[in-house]
């Protein structure tokens, strides 16, 4: 993975995003033994990658020394997308996702409180089977409490196959939807609030694309595609796709900020 982490430098690549089902299990067949600290060490090293992402990093087993090996990183984002999935202690044993009510907050308290560099992306899924509305208020109260950077929200889909298919699936899609909805209301707020504290700051953009007036990129802080953009101008010079340049964000709104990128960076 570190040579071809290489070979893609060597071709002008500047973004890595480490995706598996679950990163955390990295080494376990290579190794006998959880490795992903020490591949994002070694691809850290890696001359002419600007930025590396971690994707998919589940709570349960979650290497913590992961952690201190981010913020130490000159090209590691502070970033780490760690999907949850909920909060009530029932739900998450029923999903059998291996972690505890108390240990996610726990975990949660320790990320927010020891690391609040870290850009922290999450996802939940609402409308499981047996979840109870005194369970879902239980997680509206969670994502207000922690207020995670980004966050993606999905309603639960009955598979053939899975184990959750072995239960009654009882909560009408209409009640689905209606809970993933309040869900993002709630984010909405939460980004739009973050957002605001931002304006006046200037931030490292990596520029995406071209989309009418503006040239569009993201911080660090985000992901391609599925997280906050950066529209901003250039006074009196040009920037090409890939290029990266420090814009002073002037505005912002719910999911994206808008700026105007300084002369000559």
């Amino acid at each position: 993975m570190v040579q071809e982490a290489s070979n893609l430098a060597k071709n002008g690549c500047k973004e890595l995003m480490l995706i598996a089902q679950d990163s955390t299990y990295y080494g376990i067949d290579l190794y006998k033994e959880r490795a992903l600290g020490r591949l994002m060490q070694e691809l850290d090293k890696v001359n002419g990658i600007d930025w590396i992402r971690l994707h998919y990093a589940y709570p349960s087993q979650f290497p913590m020394e992961v952690l201190d090996i981010i913020t130490q990183s000159e090209s590691i984002c502070n970033y780490l997308d760690m999907p949850l999935q909920h909060s009530s202690h029932e739900v998450l044993k029923t999903m059998r996702r291996g972690i505890s009510g108390r240990r996610t907050r726990e975990l949660m308290d320790t990320i927010k409180g020891k690391y609040p560099e870290i850009s922290l992306r999450t996802t939940m899924l609402v409308g499981h089977p047996g979840e109870t509305e005194k369970e879902f208020l239980d997680l509206c109260d969670f994502i207000q409490e922690y207020k995670f950077d980004r966050l993606g929200v999905f309603t639960y889909s009955h598979e053939d196959g899975t184990h959750a298919f072995t239960l009654e699936d009882n909560i009408p899609d209409e009640e689905k939807e209606r809970r993933a909805s309040h869900l993002m209301e709630i984010q909405e707020q939460i980004s739009f609030d973050l957002n605001q504290q931002k304006i006046g700051n200037t931030y490292d953009v990596l520029v995406d694309r071209i989309e009418d007036d503006f040239f569009v990129g993201r911080t660090e802080a985000d992901s391609p595609e599925v997280d906050n953009e950066v529209l901003f101008t250039v006074e009196g010079d040009y920037v090409r796709i890939g290029d990266f340049v420090k814009v002073n964000i002037e505005r912002a709104k719910e999911f994206d900020l808008y700026g105007t990128a300084q002369r000559g960076s």
